[in-house]
């Protein structure tokens, strides 16, 4: 009887996995694509962890659990409240959200800035009725390209600010005119994409009451959390931060996006596999980045097939110009999804189905429209 049990629980499991991974279709692609590397190019699977960057990995999994405990909290939905009844046009509120993801990524990082600014964006959804897709949408575009302006953005000018070995005003001076260009590119998009009708408030009806403790600790915990994590001490934070809240309050742990850690671990394994695959390497060198341009657009092309992060890490090895470096992995975040691991943030964290398709039609166009710009201030 046991093994008639064994059996048949082993199917289901493995049912149960299939359907996980086929309801998930970025999940589906790197598993997919996991196999096909293996079998091209086998690495011993104890050493795939080892390709994995896990600090990132741990500071993504503690902004969950922060993020969660806010939201919990009901501050989102009480600042949400306030800010629907000072705003009072959909395009308005855009491109308010737009500044606010823009600004704050570029002194909180790309990912931070989704983590503050889509639960928001979510929160004003249950308010007032909004095109969220479209709003989380030009959320991400916003973060992308605020996160250009300073070394703190975002991971790959981070990594070319320390190899250039520049000072901290010298990069930003040098990305300022790229960032101001896409930000205006940005603007007249959310213009077009919204229209300027009054929000509609009917569903403002409730009281919005706030558990303060919680958002307390929340607040005090994000900050603590966001200065141990950029301190490289994103394990013992995370260890404390989990601790904390299952002895305090658990359901803020259980009810974090497990799938989307899954999703980063595998995503590091897949494009990291990728980015040292011989066959790129010879491809880089046979086809040159000596000059600029040259650089630029191999920055903007190869970020569209391994991500912006590994395409710079890979090209500075090939090429010591930073700045046409930076332009290029810098555009190369917009385009499809997996430019920038920032846009795969902000799709899981909108919760919406059917989003790959409408961010793809606008972000593949800005994406073409950015290398022009790119391209005519290298």
């Amino acid at each position: 009887m046991s093994e008639f049990n064994a059996k048949r629980t082993r199917p289901d499991f493995f049912t149960r996995i299939w359907r996980t991974v086929s309801k998930e279709p970025v999940l589906a692609i790197l598993v997919f694509a996991l196999v096909v590397l293996q079998i091209a190019h086998p690495r011993a699977w104890m050493s795939l962890p080892g390709l994995v960057d896990w600090q990132t990995v741990l500071t993504l999994a503690g902004l969950l659990i922060l993020t969660k405990a806010i939201e919990l909290s009901g501050f989102l939905m009480w600042a949400a409240h306030r800010l629907v009844h000072h705003v009072h046009g959909e395009r308005t509120l855009a491109l308010l959200l737009v500044a606010l993801a823009a600004g704050l990524s570029t002194v909180l990082t790309n990912d931070v800035a989704l983590f503050a600014v889509v639960p928001l964006a979510l929160s004003l959804h249950k308010l007032a009725p909004l095109p969220i897709k479209r709003l989380v949408i030009v959320i991400a575009l916003a973060v992308n390209a605020g996160s250009i302006l300073t070394p703190l953005g975002n991971p790959q000018n981070l990594f070319l600010w320390q190899t250039s070995g520049v000072a901290f005003p010298t990069f930003v001076w040098a990305l300022l005119p790229l960032c101001a260009a896409l930000m205006v590119l940005l603007g007249v998009v959310t213009f077009a994409m919204f229209r300027a009708q009054p929000l509609d408030l009917s569903g403002d009806v409730e009281a919005h009451r706030v558990d303060r403790v919680l958002c307390g600790v929340g607040v005090l915990a994000f900050a603590a959390f966001v200065t141990l994590a950029d301190a490289h001490h994103a394990g013992p934070a995370l260890a404390a931060l989990a601790i904390g809240f299952l002895l305090w309050r658990r359901e803020v742990v259980f009810k974090i996006d497990w799938l989307l850690l899954l999703i980063f671990v595998l995503m590091f394994i897949v494009l990291r596999s990728a980015a040292a695959l011989p066959s790129i390497h010879e491809a880089i060198a046979h086809l040159g980045v000596s000059t600029p341009v040259r650089a630029y657009a191999a920055g903007a092309v190869l970020s569209q097939a391994i991500s912006n992060v590994p395409a710079a890490i890979v090209l500075a090895e090939f090429s010591k110009d930073w700045r046409a470096l930076a332009f290029g992995v810098s555009v190369g975040g917009f385009g499809v999804a997996i430019g920038s691991l920032a846009n795969l943030i902000a799709v899981r964290l909108s919760g919406e189905k059917g989003m790959w398709m409408p961010f793809h039609i606008v972000s593949i166009p800005f994406w073409i429209v950015a290398m022009v710009i790119g391209w005519a201030l290298i």
